[in-house]
């Protein structure tokens, strides 16, 4: 994984937006409708070829495949893996609920469009295996083909994956019966994708909102204790799948749901930076852009990473249609420095995904690219004043 040896290296979350010709296929299939296969990998590969050049133009050093593959930065692997069936079902965020009038304004806008809701989940009702590992292979494949041809200068790039924990949350189980043993098993099938993204070179982000945001979803009435227990479980599940992945070869993305709603039920990254902090991986990413969780970067001060982690700050948020002042994005970036110590030791990323499932995304495609731009000239200004 490469540092900010000479200035502050740009990334983002993983997802982006997503051409319309492709969020529809996504959601039609998502809804039960038969489509062309054909037609879906040729939007696929041409999604591809239009997002990585994008990023680059935006100033971005460290690009993805914006997630153009899949629908759904969790709720692809069901098509992955075996024993996934119908009849899933997933309650929504409490702090959402305790606003009625929000709650009433969110479910107006998500009927109004043609989408992939990650609150329409499949159930567990057998065994869960890796199937194939041609679909992961293809997809890391054609992202490092269409990368040497749009980017070759690109020295780092990163591809997605999701924890066993945010499956395990989102996706009820009707098969094990046990929670530590459906992690595990989720796990094991996972390591199938950690280890081919590591061995096509590139770095393994694991996304895992379920760290953080189940507080307020699936343990919302339950002690603190409980989901601490749980983030526990997902750690070492994590810790025993990346087993044959080196260590600085993999980020771990946690975040509070990428949802712009009252967070005010969201738990304190005090509560779990040290069992987050557990995971052997060589970067930690969390959202600082954000009104409920700016303040939190102050806990990394005082050696609290290891001596060889890196600290990617979301210093953009990605719920709302504001383009950040450079100014502001190089402040945040410094407050960032300023509590790990040491400039090298800091990526300026993004809060989380734009579009985390096809179709969902609140920022307007043209304000992502405008963020994003935004995020590479704040790293510049911080940058002059840091190195």
């Amino acid at each position: 994984m490469k540092r900010s040896e000479d200035c502050i290296l740009t990334s983002h979350t993983g997802s982006l937006p997503r051409p319309k010709a492709l969020v529809d296929l996504f959601a039609r299939r998502a809804h039960g409708e038969a489509i062309d296969e054909a037609a879906l990998e040729a939007e696929i590969e041409a999604a591809t070829r239009w997002v990585v050049p994008k990023q680059i133009e935006a100033g971005i050093d460290i690009p993805n495949n914006g997630e153009q593959p899949r629908e759904s930065f969790f709720l692809y692997a069901q098509r992955r893996m075996s024993g996934f069936g119908p009849g899933g079902s997933r309650r929504g965020p409490r702090d959402v609920e305790r606003y009625p009038g929000y709650l009433a304004m969110r479910q107006r806008i998500l009927q109004s469009q043609q989408a992939v809701s990650s609150f329409e989940v499949p159930s567990v009702v057998g065994p869960v295996r890796y199937l194939d590992p041609a679909a992961i292979e293809r997809e890391c494949q054609d992202f490092r083909r269409v990368l040497d041809e749009a980017a070759p200068g690109v020295v780092d790039a990163f591809v997605t994956a999701p924890s066993p924990g945010i499956i395990a949350a989102a996706v009820p189980d009707q098969h094990y019966g046990d929670q530590e043993a459906y992690i595990g098993a989720l796990a094991e099938a996972l390591r199938t994708e950690y280890e081919a993204i590591a061995r096509h070179g590139f770095v393994l982000q694991i996304d895992c909102p379920d760290l953080a945001l189940e507080r307020h979803v699936s343990y919302a009435e339950r002690p603190l204790a409980d989901f601490l227990a749980f983030v526990e479980r997902v750690i070492a599940a994590i810790n025993h799948a990346l087993a044959n992945v080196p260590r600085e070869q993999v980020r771990l993305h946690v975040c509070w749901g990428n949802y712009e709603g009252p967070h005010d039920l969201d738990v304190a990254l005090e509560e779990i930076l040290s069992r987050v902090l557990q995971a052997n991986v060589g970067a930690i990413m969390l959202p600082f852009a954000n009104p409920r969780h700016a303040h939190e970067t102050r806990l990394f001060s005082g050696d609290r990473l290891a001596p060889d982690q890196l600290l990617v700050a979301g210093v953009i948020d990605t719920t709302t249609n504001y383009v950040e002042h450079p100014e502001v994005v190089a402040q945040r970036i410094e407050r960032a420095v300023e509590a790990v110590g040491d400039p090298r030791r800091v990526i300026a990323g993004t809060d989380c995904g734009f579009d985390t499932s096809a179709g969902m995304g609140r920022v307007a495609e043209d304000v992502v690219w405008a963020k994003l731009a935004a995020l590479a000239a704040g790293a510049q200004l911080a940058s002059e004043r840091l190195f």
